[in-house]
């Protein structure tokens, strides 16, 4: 293991759920590696456990695995440890799995999580007596998480909020409950929150640590700028935000307009979905098999990206600073949001899409 993988401290225990989750917790580690004095060199063969150690909650759908496997193979090449869990393998996997993972969270002195949402972190946060506790991106997520933890709510997702409580959101609730009160700094806890998203309500006692894609930047690129247009898919319609044939309109109509080629699915859109944008807009699908702000530095990429609200109109400029490919982002038209969506909803995509930094802003495509 390099001493980079050695100096990102004793003692630490990430967990992940998604590509991109895994790819801030490198950010984070390179980030604190460079910062930290160099640690004496536990290299790869002689037997000198990692000091941070990454644990893949793995999730069942294949794009996500494919692209959490490329990840886990990059962390490798890195030095880290990486523990893969089939977390969701079976009615009996999160016990084997948190049974598996407990003696582990009693040792750990650190703690990293991508997703204080998610309810098998929560449930993990109980275990632990971890005294440092570290949030990475997950995406626009962490901007909702930072509000709420400085109003002091409960923690929910923006696009669920305003809804009704479920019957398992009411069981979950006290685990939910002390989840946020672990997250919340005291005199015995210390609490990081590590972000490339803008963060305008800053809890008392956090530190917010910027991440600029430093890691990325050394380790990629700089691409190869064709003359064509790309666009980034979201899962705004799988989430019942945006309405499936508005959103169909609005790809055409864009594509059309900015000379798009290749469309950049979201690893949560339905191939139904993407079927139907290729046979009606004539667009390459593209499916990464790793996080955008790596394909994109890799390259080949397109002069211009478009994308609609989305984390990649704020980690796509970082991780391409130094180029000149520009990123366009266009406002969701409130007609386009389905009878189902968060009263939340509009407010949230506007914000996301208004905080973004050396982006261009494009309007609503009001032909959809």
């Amino acid at each position: 293991m390099s001493p980079r993988a050695g100096s990102a401290g004793t003692h630490t225990l990430a967990f992940v759920e998604s590509p991109v989750q895994l790819l801030n917790v490198l950010e984070w580690a390179h980030l604190h590696a460079t910062e930290a004095p160099e640690a004496p060199d536990a290299g790869r063969g002689t037997g000198t456990r990692p000091a941070l150690t990454l644990v893949v909650l793995s999730p069942t759908d294949p794009m996500t695995r494919g692209q959490l496997r490329r990840m886990a193979e990059l962390a490798r090449g890195e030095g880290y440890e990486v523990r893969w869990e089939e977390a969701r393998g079976g009615p009996g996997a999160p016990f084997r799995t948190i049974g598996g993972l407990t003696p582990m969270l009693r040792r750990a002195r650190r703690v990293v999580m991508g997703d204080p949402f998610s309810r098998y972190v929560q449930l993990l946060l109980t275990i632990t007596r971890a005294r440092d506790l570290v949030v990475v991106d997950d995406g626009t997520a962490t901007m909702e998480f930072v509000a709420q933890l400085a109003r002091g709510e409960r923690l929910v997702r923006w696009h669920r909020k305003g809804g009704r409580q479920g019957a398992r959101d009411l069981v979950f609730a006290p685990v939910s409950s002390s989840a946020r009160r672990r997250l919340t700094p005291g005199a015995r806890r210390h609490v990081e929150v590590f972000s490339s998203m803008p963060v305008n309500e800053r809890p008392d006692g956090v530190t917010v640590t910027a991440n600029d894609f430093a890691w990325t930047r050394a380790r990629f690129g700089p691409p190869r700028i064709t003359r064509t247009a790309d666009m980034v898919g979201t899962s705004l319609v799988e989430t019942g935000v945006v309405d499936g044939e508005r959103y169909l309109e609005a790809v055409r109509t864009l594509a059309k307009a900015h000379g798009v080629t290749r469309y950049f699915a979201h690893r949560r859109e339905s191939t139904d979905k993407l079927h139907r944008l290729a046979t009606e807009t004539g667009l390459e699908i593209v499916r990464p098999d790793l996080p955008l702000e790596l394909i994109a530095r890799r390259g080949p990429v397109g002069a211009t990206i478009l994308s609609f609200p989305s984390t990649v109109v704020h980690t796509l400029p970082l991780a391409l600073a130094g180029t000149e490919v520009r990123v366009a982002v266009c406002d969701i038209d409130p007609a386009w949001l389905t009878e189902n969506a968060s009263p939340r909803a509009q407010g949230f995509l506007s914000g996301v899409t208004g905080t973004a930094r050396d982006v261009t802003r494009l309007s609503a495509v009001t032909a959809a």
